[in-house]
């Protein structure tokens, strides 16, 4: 049996982040991972002898830049680099949109000069409301607590903290603040642009990771969370970490041990050890236990609730609902060792747009048809691919002269219908992924050489993302903010005394912040020293 102040479920970037925290806090710090490598879905490995490439996660923005300055993620080796390009989207017409820094404007009055004007009003309304929120990131939003007390009063001046970063916003802002969290991407967009280029560049995001259409309402939101990243100081960029994306999860561990933290790998959690109703620690796969003051978990809290808690432990009406937890990302992922550079009809040759994040889905009505064909079919039968070749900007990834690309592949379904298993299915949707790129780039079936195959159930499988969900839980409002992961536990404390939740099924939610570790190993601490005052 082993002691510790916390045992932290899970060597994920957020579990990472936390245990760095808490560690250069002084508490003593052990991390317990199932897999043989720490970094959960931020991992690089070989997939194909010589290329390596980022398995699950796959590109940079959202990473918080305090967790980046606090832990010295740059002194631990991390680098990241801009895109040279942000996004390029092809059309089968042959038109395209390539957008990025002195490009954007430009390249969308070729398709609209009333889109060209308004890009940049609805950016800066994206990114004026954006920065507000920004704010709410590293901070624990309003927790909704019964009766009153110390814990009533503390949520009260939160609440009153929360209301007055609001107050920075105008009420026209916050009027288009309402419109995001709770309308269409679809319809905002309709509204707004007339080319359907312009609207799939923002109506992507409002899907990526989101098994939904773009007119469902709420997408908007999903479509907001994506513009909080930011890269080496540039508001709205998004990069690529030099040696993939774990190299963030390595420096991140790096950090941790610096301060003494403990990494076991190969360590599944069997059970969290329930004692006179408070968290005691854990019991690992093969018998260890670890006991501890305090446990974090950082897996999706349905999987948290459903599967590592013993029986009884939960009040039945907490259980009930936590089972309705909803995880839906429609994703399919690859990665392809390629033996060139693919060429792409629309803009023919290697140039700076094959370092852009490459969206194929030309229009919002592509998008919402790939969606409905899932729900019926299984997959989409014209499916939505994001390619990124991260090799034109890392050399290292693949062999001279030859490239590694991430394919996340969108709209899937996480369980197909009629019992029907993804074992089956992998290789034939698979083809289907590639083939729809060869459309717009003939001769890129050709040129892969080697491929990865991560189906939803093999994400589910090999990295814990319940239904292949991206984000531990769909950032729908009834699973965000306050509510997120549960009305009354949006403090990143669980039902059980000494749990907390430290992944992306708490606030801000998911992506790869550091955000929730951050935010969860502050309140760890706060309770750790009220417990050593009381003392």
């Amino acid at each position: 049996m082993n002691e510790t102040d916390v045992v932290i479920i899970g060597a994920g970037h957020n579990g990472l982040t936390c245990a760095a925290y808490l560690a250069m806090a002084g508490l003593r710090v052990k991390v317990v991972e199932r897999r043989k490598v720490v970094g959960g879905a931020a991992v690089t490995e070989e997939f194909h002898p010589g290329f390596r490439n980022s398995v699950a996660a796959y590109t940079v923005s959202l990473l918080n830049p305090k967790v980046i300055a606090d832990l010295r993620l740059a002194e631990h080796g991390l680098r990241i680099v801009e895109r040279r390009a942000q996004n390029f989207l092809p059309s089968s017409d042959g038109s395209h949109l390539l957008t990025g820094e002195g490009r954007t404007k430009e390249a969308v009055a070729r398709l609209s000069a009333h889109d060209a004007e308004e890009i940049g009003i609805f950016s800066r309304q994206l990114e004026a409301i954006a920065d507000v929120l920004r704010q709410f990131v590293l901070r624990a939003p309003p927790n909704l607590v019964e009766g009153f007390g110390a814990d009533a009063l503390r949520e009260a001046f939160n609440a009153l903290g929360s209301a007055n970063l609001l107050r920075k916003l105008s009420l026209e802002q916050q009027r288009d603040l309402l419109d995001l969290f709770t309308r269409s991407a679809g319809e905002m967009l309709d509204e707004r642009f007339e080319n359907d280029l312009v609207k799939a560049l923002f109506g992507f995001d409002a899907i990526v990771g989101n098994y939904a259409s773009p007119y469902a309402a709420g997408s908007a939101y999903v479509m907001l969370h994506h513009a909080f990243g930011e890269v080496n100081g540039k508001k709205g960029v998004w990069g690529h970490a030099i040696g993939g994306m774990g190299a963030i999860t390595q420096a991140m561990a790096a950090a941790a041990h610096a301060h003494g933290a403990e990494i076991e790998v190969d360590s599944g959690v069997r059970e969290v050890m329930v004692e006179n109703g408070r968290a005691a620690g854990v019991v690992l796969d093969n018998g260890t236990t670890i006991r501890a003051k305090y446990v974090a978990a950082n897996v999706n809290p349905k999987l948290l609730y459903t599967q590592l808690l013993p029986a009884g432990a939960l009040a039945p009406e907490f259980l009930q609902r936590m089972s309705r937890w909803r995880n839906a990302s429609g994703t399919f992922r690859m990665n392809v060792a390629l033996a060139g550079l693919p060429s792409f009809t629309a803009l023919p040759g290697a140039a700076d747009h094959l370092t852009a994040g490459i969206i194929i889905a030309p229009s919002l009505g592509y998008m919402d048809r790939a969606w409905l064909d899932a729900r019926s079919f299984g997959w989409s039968r014209e499916p939505i691919v994001e390619m990124l070749i991260p090799s034109t900007l890392d050399d290292k990834l693949a062999p001279a002269g030859q490239h590694v690309a991430s394919l996340f592949c969108q709209h899937v379904a996480p369980e197909l219908p009629g019992d029907e298993s993804w074992d089956d299915h992998r290789d034939e949707v698979a083809d289907l992924m590639i083939a729809t790129v060869d459309r717009y780039a003939p001769g890129f079936a050709a040129s892969v050489i080697g491929r990865q195959v991560l189906s939803p159930l093999d994400l589910e499988r090999q990295f814990g993302l319940l239904g292949g969900d991206i984000f531990h839980g769909a950032l729908t409002l009834n699973q965000l903010f306050s509510a997120r992961p549960m009305l009354g536990h949006a403090d990143y404390r669980g039902p059980l005394k000494g749990l907390y939740h430290c992944g992306s099924g708490a606030h801000p939610g998911g992506g790869v912040t550091g955000a929730p570790g951050h935010n969860a190993a502050q309140v760890i601490l706060g309770d750790h020293r009220s417990l050593f005052a009381r003392r």
